[in-house]
């Protein structure tokens, strides 16, 4: 049934969009995904996993289907391709940044093994978009694409697409690319140049991988969102590509003129119990290695958006933050800013990024010790997922907590890491790993 078939004020790109009431609105992203599978090789669904304490948040969920134009960056400089794209077509945008695209910006490389293949950059305008609303769903299509373009088609051919029965998927034993010996001396040797003074603070991550594996990816990511829900999930496909995330972290939004970051430092495991699991909390917010973790990834994110922010505007709104997750509490800080006039809203992204909270302090430095002491490229993880409205706002995602999936070469993957500061014990830091890591691994094994 139709709610309305107005178009939605305040949109400026060219689609027709039409309001629907549904009796299925938590299956619709699903039933979506699947529905699209036949038609789309490229698409996107960002969820807040019903997390509705996010104050910046827009979106219960979003999602985009279908490339009706695409970027995949340039050999030198992807930002300023995707400012050019992103005035090309001002409609809205979905996509992601990979990690390595700090070699662009920075004078660094990345020369670790990369199994999975992702662009350093994807973005892509959709032929097909999909909010919730109060009634439904909300679709708008772009015109020019047949059927795909009435909105009322897609919707009766959403609510129509069965979500199958599971599907067969074997994946052999996960193999870790860096034992946990060789993860002790390496820690190790990062404790090393902190006690030197070379750098303040690192996040060192390793891989645990499968080969010749025959995955579901959209099976992994139903199991994910029930085993792990996180307030900036993301599913995202460029043909035999997939990343299923389960992230809990916020890496850039824009609101209007202003920019909020909540990086992420500290972590502890849930209790077994609720008596125990407000003692943990407490526990973590007084912890003073957590604390020095996430105060100076907060000083590197004020000094980030200082550069495109109006003097004296960038402020902490929170500090030390706990809030709780199906498998840990965490540590969160919001550090926001007023973006200057003027300043296109790819440069605020491109200054910000590689997030502070998966490098370490200085940035450059730790950047070019990950290059030295990982042994896998990180690609899109510790990247970013988001959006781009006709308006110029955005909304990024750290990808971490996630599993990318290459079904051409059948290789799987995840990677987990944490903060080494002067504070850190290597065993400590290794169990904080594997805790992080055991959503991934319930999801893939359906443990």
């Amino acid at each position: 049934m139709t709610c309305s078939a107005a178009a939605i004020p305040g949109r400026s790109d060219e689609r027709r969009f039409r309001r629907f009431s549904s009796g299925l609105p938590n299956a619709l992203p699903l039933r979506a995904l699947h529905w699209a599978s036949s038609y789309f090789g490229v698409g996107c669904l960002l969820h807040s996993q019903g997390y509705s304490s996010d104050r910046y948040g827009r979106f219960p969920w979003i999602m985009g289907l279908g490339a009706a134009a695409s970027f995949e960056g340039l050999p030198q400089d992807s930002f300023s391709g995707l400012k050019q794209f992103s005035d090309a077509h001002p409609g809205w945008l979905f996509g992601f940044l990979s990690y390595d695209l700090k070699n662009q910006i920075e004078r660094l490389t990345s020369e670790n093994f990369d199994g999975i293949g992702m662009p350093l950059m994807h973005f892509f305008s959709p032929v097909i978009l999909l909010l919730p609303c109060q009634e439904g769903i909300e679709i708008g299509c772009l015109p020019g694409f047949g059927s795909l373009s009435d909105p009322e088609n897609v919707f009766n051919a959403i609510v129509s697409t069965q979500i199958p029965c599971p599907s067969d998927m074997h994946i052999p034993q996960l193999r870790a690319r860096v034992s946990k010996t060789e993860y002790l001396d390496t820690v190790s040797s990062i404790l090393n140049h902190i006690q030197q003074g070379d750098i303040y603070e690192m996040n060192y991550c390793t891989e645990h991988y499968a080969v010749s594996s025959q995955a579901d990816p959209l099976l992994l990511w139903e199991r994910l969102s029930l085993k792990s829900p996180a307030p900036f999930s993301a599913y995202y496909r460029i043909d035999d590509k997939h990343l299923v995330c389960a992230s809990p972290e916020r890496f850039l939004a824009k609101r209007g003129n202003k920019l909020v970051s909540q990086p992420i430092k500290g972590t502890m495991a849930r209790g077994k119990d609720p008596l125990q699991d407000e003692a943990l909390k407490h526990q973590l917010y007084l912890d003073p290695k957590e604390r020095s973790e996430n105060v100076m990834i907060v000083d590197l994110v004020r000094n980030d958006l200082s550069r495109t922010a109006v003097k004296d505007s960038v402020k902490v709104e929170e500090l030390f933050g706990i809030y709780s997750f199906r498998q840990v509490h965490q540590m969160i800080s919001t550090v926001v800013s007023e973006l200057r006039p003027g300043v296109h809203f790819t440069d605020a992204i491109r200054h910000a990024f590689p997030m502070g909270s998966m490098t370490g302090a200085p940035k450059v430095r730790t950047m070019q010790l990950i290059e030295q002491y990982e042994k896998t490229l990180r690609g899109l993880y510790s990247g970013a997922v988001g959006y781009i409205s006709p308006e110029g706002d955005f909304d990024f995602n750290v990808v971490i907590r996630s599993i990318l999936y290459n079904s051409g070469n059948r290789y799987l993957s995840y990677m987990a890491g944490g903060a080494i500061t002067i504070g850190s014990v290597p065993e400590k830091e290794y169990q904080e790993c594997l805790l992080k890591a055991s959503a991934m691994q319930k999801a893939i094994f359906d443990l």
